[in-house]
């Protein structure tokens, strides 16, 4: 398993609930001294912090726009969501049990959301990350990948007679341009480099057992058809880079903080589940 593989299947096993896809919304404008007042709705003021906000949760809402236009959009759209707002508080909404917890429920997400980003996220510094990057790559084995050409063709006597052929001194690449079916042949044959699993099992077999300059003396069956093989090169799997690596680092890295985070809070605030049927397996 290389390491993009492994960091994936790692952020896989602990993704983040998906109450936090809408974290990253909540820019640090949302936060900010919100001095410019937008609007005015009865008692109510819409300032240019609520309209950042508001940009952030509503983004994929305006997307069809054009950009000049969103932030207009979002402000009639924050307009038309407080004037209803107002009229629902008027009729005593705001006390009806299903609103209420429908209330209590966004709540408990901004805030959850909030302490997300402001005592999780900071912690995953750049430096952090290069510093787990290093742990990471260091724990991975380099898989081999070999570099290989073939002439595919249908019946195991053609494929011997193309063994024949360059036993004889006849060129590989000529002969996958001649008479290979497969849709590398113009090309000479040419599969590039590849690793373990990205090839079906016969041929992947066959091609790893050869040594560099070498081609397979006998034909490769697979469901395709029948392979001749010639190995070009050898060589151990490049490693992803930090660059290439660095968001699934993140992504790891906070899964883990999060992680943390809950099972002390949960330490801390005492949890105690009612129902036993809704217990998750372990």
């Amino acid at each position: 398993m290389n390491l993009l593989s492994h960091l994936s299947s790692s952020v896989a096993k602990t993704a983040l609930p998906l109450l936090l896809v809408s974290t990253m919304a909540l820019s640090s404008g949302a936060f900010a001294q919100e001095a410019k007042v937008l609007a005015k709705i009865g008692d109510r003021t819409i300032t240019s912090g609520d309209l950042d906000q508001a940009m952030g949760d509503m983004a994929q809402q305006f997307q069809s726009f054009p950009e000049a236009e969103r932030r207009a959009r979002a402000l009639d759209s924050l307009i038309d969501i407080n004037v209803l707002a107002i009229q629902a508080e008027k009729e005593g909404f705001q006390n009806q049990a299903d609103i209420k917890r429908r209330i209590e429920l966004l709540r408990a997400r901004t805030l959850h959301n909030g302490y997300f980003q402001k005592k999780i996220q900071p912690n995953i510094t750049e430096e952090l990350m290069k510093e787990r990057f290093e742990q990471e790559s260091a724990k991975i084995t380099p898989q081999q990948e070999v570099s290989a050409r073939h002439i595919l063709v249908k019946t195991e006597e053609e494929a011997k007679a193309i063994i024949k052929d360059l036993e004889a001194g006849k060129d590989f690449i000529e002969l996958a341009k001649e008479k290979s079916t497969g849709p590398s042949g113009p090309n000479g044959g040419d599969l590039g480099f590849f690793g373990p699993g990205r090839m079906v099992p016969e041929f992947e077999q066959a091609a790893f057992k050869l040594e560099k300059g070498a081609f397979s003396k006998e034909p490769v069956k697979t469901q395709f058809g029948f392979h001749i093989i010639r190995v070009d090169e050898k060589r151990d799997q490049p490693k992803p880079t930090y660059e290439q690596s660095k968001q699934q680092i993140r992504q790891l890295m906070l899964t883990e903080a999060y992680g943390k985070a809950i099972e002390q809070s949960r330490t801390e605030v005492g949890v105690e589940l009612l129902d036993e049927s809704l217990k998750l397996p372990n």
